[in-house]
């Protein structure tokens, strides 16, 4: 494999953003560390961080490089501050980056990468768990597969959950007025709802959340909605709580569900 540490402007933010990318890169060694390597159509996940975290977190906190090695995937790992993949009252347009401007980028440094829906995945934790599921849910002609690990989504009825972390004013300069999430680009749930009224293809979706973790509630309940609607997804939970112990463990999960061919 190939790690790069990467910085490219945003046009959509105005500014400078980090982004790690791992990319396939065929190796032959005699120490456990062959790996395979695609030049071309090479399958992508967007792996997308949480509160606290940045472009950097995945690759230090867990061994995401080494778990996918042979899977001849690239992941983008960018850096989206506490945006919360949401185009914010303060005019940051982190929706508008995570999911139109930085794939073009993407395909434009890497031109390897493939344009297939099929081979297209979003994968985020916490917050970034949000993330995956609102891009899974807006973009599904982009995305074939998603997967969010304690992720928070279930915003509008889960307000309480939002309150525990920080104040009602850091909440409203991203979103809005905290009771304006329900029925918005912003709400899971009414995404759902949308995209199946739609008609339109839904992508394979992963639920998972630690049984001790402040977000379980919210994760059943989107579970239950998918259910209800026959709409094929895996929802697991274990032991766990909120934190990278149970992520370490759920991503490697994650990629055994992802619909690669391996």
């Amino acid at each position: 494999m190939a790690f790069l540490q990467t910085n490219i402007y945003s046009n959509v933010l105005e500014m400078e953003v980090s982004v790690n990318v791992i990319l396939p890169q065929k190796t032959e060694k005699k120490i456990g560390t062959a790996t395979k390597g695609n030049l071309t159509d090479v399958p992508v996940m967007y792996l997308l961080h949480g509160m606290g975290g940045n472009h950097s977190v995945w690759e230090r906190r867990t061994s995401i490089e080494r778990y996918v090695a042979n899977l001849g995937m690239a992941v983008i790992m960018p850096s989206t501050e506490l945006g919360w993949y949401t185009d914010t009252t303060y005019e940051m347009n982190y929706w508008t980056f995570i999911s139109e401007e930085l794939p073009k980028i993407c395909h434009e440094l890497f031109p390897q990468l493939t344009i297939k829906r099929e081979k297209t995945f979003a994968v985020g934790l916490s917050m970034g768990g949000y993330g995956a599921l609102k891009l899974g849910l807006t973009k599904p002609e982009s995305f074939r597969a998603v997967a969010s690990l304690s992720g928070a989504v279930n915003l509008a009825d889960r307000i309480e959950d939002l309150l525990a972390i920080k104040g009602r004013g850091f909440w409203e300069g991203i979103f809005g007025p905290l009771e304006n999430i329900q029925g918005s680009i912003n709400d899971p749930i009414f995404l759902l709802d949308q995209l199946v009224a739609s008609g339109d293809d839904v992508p394979n979706i992963f639920l998972c959340c630690g049984e001790e973790d402040f977000l379980l509630h919210g994760n059943k309940t989107m579970a239950t909605k998918l259910t209800a609607y026959n709409i094929e997804h895996t929802f697991e939970t274990g032991p766990g709580n909120h934190d990278w112990v149970f992520w370490d463990k759920w991503i490697q999960r994650v990629l055994e569900w992802l619909p690669l061919d391996k």
